[in-house]
């Protein structure tokens, strides 16, 4: 089973919560309030690494949680962060959101990226002593944060990229020139997931990947082919593999053009890559007069190297071929893109909608912050909510809006009456 494209679950930690202490010893009468910060939440951090080439382990496991951040104690203790979880993807991976937004794309070997930051940790109640308010009895509670699927998609990041209908010996071209050990028969879409071998000559090496079910329509989502176009995007070389004899009594200039339409057709920018073709089954008869027209008709435009790979002739002249070529190949690059983030930054805006003739609701950034600072049954707590809604100017827009004396206004899980 090969996976190139899966979605899973990550979750930050959620931060600690502050702690509402007040500090009591003997013979100190008014200690005063010493309740410590909550620790924060730990992030979800994706790693690249080489050492994997597919995502079949994220089919077995879907969700990622982070650690939770400890809450603040006594004495001004602060609370553990939250341990981070890394997860590690395999070099070419694009992390995406579920609407297909680019979050990351980890190109190279060891790169790391954060792709959720833990919740902040809530300030103990020693953070809202005032000169009036001396033993503030209320903290704040940690950010709590929300759990989101993310798409992994693998597009495999190879020199070389063999294309080309079934049977027509990429595998077994790619096991003759690499130490490569594909599955090999004679019937359609032996190779169910692109291969990847390594080939030396003299003192380079490339790698060369095996894209397999390639047929008509694949652009559009038919066969096996849909499934496996992403993985051409990042070569910087492309050969087309030809049955140059006709075995299978299909004519190889007809399927030449099927299948770079389906290349060019999924993404056209691929028309800037270089293309060699491989002449494959020269040893088949009607081969030569194949080869002929193919040279007559596209000769001008491509490389072409006759081969018969069963028995390596041809091999050495490929393999140079592709060297040369490489060397003023276009280097493969990361995406560019503008990294989306799934979580939103946290700001202190509101808006005042009208719900009913005498019922107004504040929603924005700010609810979210005052939901985890009051506590609706703690006196000190309330008191400085009203202080909050009056300082960023909710009391103005509510009358603003024509919110009068008795008129009911809601803030979150918040309900209480209007008062001028």
């Amino acid at each position: 089973m090969f996976i190139d494209k899966v979605k899973i679950y990550v979750k930050a930690g959620n931060g600690g919560d502050g702690s509402a202490s007040l500090h009591t010893e003997k013979y100190v009468p008014n200690g005063g309030p010493d309740g410590g910060d909550g620790g924060k939440g730990g992030d979800i951090v994706f790693e690249a690494t080489s050492n994997e080439n597919t995502l079949n382990a994220f089919h077995f496991q879907k969700h990622y949680r982070a650690g939770n951040g400890e809450n603040g104690g006594r004495q001004r203790s602060y609370g553990k962060q939250g341990e981070s979880l890394t997860v590690k993807v395999p070099v070419g991976t694009v992390v995406k959101s579920v609407e297909g937004n680019v979050i990351a794309d980890m190109f190279y070997d060891g790169q790391r990226e954060v792709i959720l930051t833990g919740g902040k940790g809530g300030r103990g109640n020693y953070h809202f002593k005032t000169s009036r308010r001396q033993s503030p009895s209320f903290a704040e509670l940690g950010v709590k944060t929300e759990e989101y699927e993310v798409v992994l998609e693998l597009k495999t990041i190879a020199d070389v990229g063999l294309v080309g209908f079934p049977n027509v010996g990429k595998s077994t071209l790619l096991s003759v020139v690499s130490s490569a050990k594909p599955k090999i028969a004679n019937y359609h879409f032996t190779t169910l997931s692109p291969n990847l071998g390594v080939v030396s000559y003299r003192d380079s090496t490339f790698v060369l990947a095996d894209i397999p079910g390639l047929i008509e329509g694949a652009s559009e989502g038919l066969g096996l082919g849909h499934s496996f176009l992403r993985h051409i995007e990042r070569t910087r070389l492309l050969v087309h593999v030809l049955d140059i004899s006709g075995s299978e009594q299909r004519d190889p200039l007809v399927d030449f053009e099927l299948i770079n339409n389906e290349i060019y057709g999924y993404e056209s920018s691929l028309k800037k890559l270089p293309m060699l073709v491989v002449a494959n089954k020269m040893d088949m008869p009607d081969a030569e007069t194949n080869l002929a027209r193919f040279n007559n008709k596209y000769g001008n435009k491509y490389k072409v190297i006759p081969m018969t790979t069963i028995i390596h002739e041809g091999v050495d002249d490929f393999i140079k071929t592709v060297s040369e070529l490489l060397k003023t190949a276009p280097e493969v690059k990361p995406l560019e893109f503008e990294p989306y983030k799934l979580q939103k930054e946290e700001d202190g805006s509101f808006s005042v909608s009208k719900l009913d003739a005498d019922v107004y609701e504040i929603t924005g950034g700010l609810v979210d912050e005052l939901s985890r600072k009051v506590d609706l049954d703690d006196y000190d707590s309330f008191r400085y909510f009203q202080r909050v809604i009056k300082e960023r100017g909710v009391e103005s827009a509510l009358k603003k809006a024509g919110a009068k004396d008795g008129d009911t206004v809601i803030i979150g899980e918040i309900e209480f009456e209007f008062l001028e």
